[in-house]
């Protein structure tokens, strides 16, 4: 079962989903419908309904929706319980009509199938089950039980019990299709939604880190001139104390802790000045940056960069872009948790494309899933038992997903599959048995421009 990432629930966390306007909207609806056809029927058909009783039924409607308007604002969201009350509230009166105007004599009963297509599109599984269960109760009773539709001459209206059969079952199957097919749909939105939620987070947060770095090492270029004026400074000071020892040690104390900020800018920006300077960079170093994070996880992981085809000797210089690099990092990271002891990193490029191939000695892919690989909430390599050895995963095929998001963002074209028959024999499996997941450019969509120079004059800089 996939747990819910930090910052919003999942799906069957389902409370506080729809806001109560909606409801009260469609109620509203409900009700024009309801008089509507009461006043067709009696008075252009000329049927004898119990209109008192009916309007006791409409009327129960209005005061209800009256009531949520004056007692709560009607962009409050609703809970699980009250969305449950309030529909169930509907298919009651629903039920109620329905019970007095000819049971499934009355074309209208197919109604019975609005809330709980509604339950199923917000609502746990539960709070649906329960009242699918209860309208198909309802239509049941209402075979049997009702008040029948009168004529104006008083006279019944009969229709053949095969009839009355047939529309019961065709309510009935309704009820189980529509909600089925509604849940169905609903989930698998709120599941991509909050996948994409997760893939916007972790973009956000790759480039947030690329602006601070960016900002760390602006800040260590201007400062770099006043620290060195300042070592200057105190320098000349040293020489010209040499009668006042102790303002002499002062001044070695100020052009001291010069250095020392100088340091500490250096170590700070050293990698904003990778940002800074190297926006764009070989396709190795983009490459080396993505897998470094996992580098050092136990796994021996290899790269190799050659040209293909007629690609040129000198290897592409592309543009280093947080989702390229946040993306290909994602891939890494899932070579290395299901590897073996091996994860091989391959760039490839011709006059136009440009391959990025990662490959691992582990197990592969479920052949059965290779097709929804990429789809978030799935577990695209190992059971359970095997999750349970990497603490902090939490198994929800989101990074493969986010990976595959990203990179596409970018222009490329995700392809996954095994590097070998996963049922064959450990023994009879090359080294290189486990996944291939492998993404291809266009070289125009990643290959950056020509280098335009470095930062420029530094206006701070008198003289």
């Amino acid at each position: 079962m996939a747990t819910a990432l930090p910052g919003f629930p999942l799906a069957d966390d389902g409370a506080n989903m729809v806001r109560q306007r909606t409801l009260i909207l469609l109620r509203w609806m409900a009700i024009a419908g309801q008089i509507a056809a009461i006043l067709v029927a009696s008075q252009v058909y000329g049927l004898q309904l119990p209109l008192g009783l009916c309007a006791l039924a409409v009327g129960l409607s209005v005061i209800a929706n009256l009531a949520l308007v004056m007692l709560f604002p009607e962009t409050r969201r609703l809970t699980e319980t009250e969305a449950f009350f309030t529909l169930l509230f509907d298919l009651g009166q629903l039920a109620f009509l329905i019970f007095l105007t000819g049971g499934l004599t009355n074309p209208f009963a197919i109604l019975v199938l609005a809330p709980v297509t509604i339950s199923a599109s917000v609502l746990r599984l539960r709070s649906t089950l329960a009242l699918g269960a209860l309208a198909i109760l309802i239509v049941s009773a209402a075979l049997v039980w009702y008040l029948p539709l009168r004529f104006a001459d008083g006279s019944a209206l009969v229709i053949p019990g095969i009839f009355a059969f047939g529309f019961w079952l065709s309510i009935v199957i309704g009820i189980l299709f529509l909600g089925l097919y509604s849940r169905r749909v609903a989930t698998e939105m709120r599941s991509m939604s909050e996948a994409l939620l997760a893939t916007q987070m972790a973009l956000a947060r790759e480039q947030k880190l690329t602006d601070l770095a960016g900002v760390v090492a602006a800040a260590a270029h201007e400062l770099g001139t006043p620290l060195a004026t300042i070592k200057l400074v105190s320098a000349e000071l040293i020489e010209e104390l040499d009668d006042q020892p102790d303002l002499q040690e002062d001044a070695r104390l100020i052009r001291d802790q010069a250095d020392r900020c100088r340091d500490i800018l250096r170590d700070m920006g050293r990698a904003g000045k990778d940002d800074l300077h190297l926006r764009q960079a070989p396709l190795s170093a983009v490459l080396r940056e993505a897998a470094e994070p996992h580098l050092a996880r136990g796994k021996q992981v290899e790269f190799a960069v050659t040209p293909s085809q007629d690609g040129d000797t000198e290897q592409p210089t592309i543009l280093r872009r947080p989702e390229v690099i946040h993306g290909l990092r994602n891939l890494v990271q899932n070579a290395v948790d299901f590897a073996r002891s091996h994860v091989w990193i391959e760039g490839e490029w011709t006059a136009r494309r440009i391959i990025v191939r990662i490959t691992d000695d582990g197990d592969g892919f479920p052949p059965g899933l290779i097709g929804r690989i990429g789809d978030p909430f799935v577990r695209a390599r190992r059971s359970d038992p095997d999750l349970e050895k990497r603490p902090g995963y939490e198994g929800m095929g989101l990074g493969l997903f986010i990976a595959k998001t990203l990179l596409e963002r970018s222009g490329a074209e995700l392809s996954f599959a095994n590097a070998t028959d996963p049922f064959l024999a450990p023994k009879e499996r090359p080294d290189r048995s486990g996944a291939v997941v492998e993404a291809v450019w266009d070289l125009a969509d990643l290959a950056a421009l020509p280098s335009q120079g470095g930062l420029g004059k530094n206006e701070r800089i008198e003289g």
